[in-house]
């Protein structure tokens, strides 16, 4: 499961505090959900219910 995953345009972008935050492309092009709590998850996973 840890693959590495060329990143490409669209994959992330900066928050105003410098972070990378991912992408809903990002995620299905991974393949899977991490249960970090991502805030573009399209796995449904919810870090406060799960």
């Amino acid at each position: 499961m840890n693959k590495r995953i060329p990143i490409e345009e669209g994959d992330y972008y900066l928050t105003p505090e410098g972070y990378r935050c991912f992408t809903k492309q990002y995620h299905l092009k991974r393949g899977y959900c991490c249960k970090s709590g991502c805030r573009h998850c399209p796995y449904g996973f919810d870090k406060n219910r799960d």
